[in-house]
């Protein structure tokens, strides 16, 4: 039952997001209204607005809905777009798939709760990997590498 759920969910844009937002939703964070502009309805934060944008302390970004590790301090680099940008990904942590309001682009969602990241683009030759995840400061939190 449950994989033919996900088949139909996959097809149909809209329910995409209520699959996963009723799925795990009980270990959720609670998500502040502009948060789940962001995570739940594909919303982006105004560039340059962002807490993480100049973040530069060690540790773990995780996504802000059910903290799964996403990306290091160790792939985030300044590439003044007006968001965080990182050129790896935890292996396994972001699925990426295409943006079916912009066919240009790829979004990046959190593998394990299905939340809006931001894009991902290649070929900018910004970093050696080539790669810069374009991430909503609101869709994260950090995890100090102290604690």
């Amino acid at each position: 039952m449950l994989q033919r759920f996900a088949r139909i969910t996959i097809k149909m844009g809209l329910q995409y997001r209520t699959t996963f937002s009723t799925m795990g939703g009980e270990n959720w964070n609670k998500l502040t209204r502009e948060e789940e502009q962001v995570i739940v309805h594909k919303g982006t934060e105004p560039p340059f607005s962002g807490k993480y944008l100049k973040w530069k302390e060690d540790g773990t970004f995780v996504c802000r809905r059910c903290q799964t590790q996403l990306f290091t301090s160790k792939s985030k680099f300044d590439s003044h777009c007006g968001w965080p940008a990182f050129d790896d990904a935890i292996p396994g942590a972001v699925k990426e798939v295409q943006d079916t309001r912009r066919p240009d682009a790829v979004e990046i969602l959190c593998s394990s709760c299905g939340g809006h990241l931001g894009h991902v683009f290649r070929g900018e030759r910004l970093t050696p990997a080539n790669t810069r995840y374009c991430v909503n400061s609101l869709s994260i939190d950090f995890t100090d590498s102290k604690s």
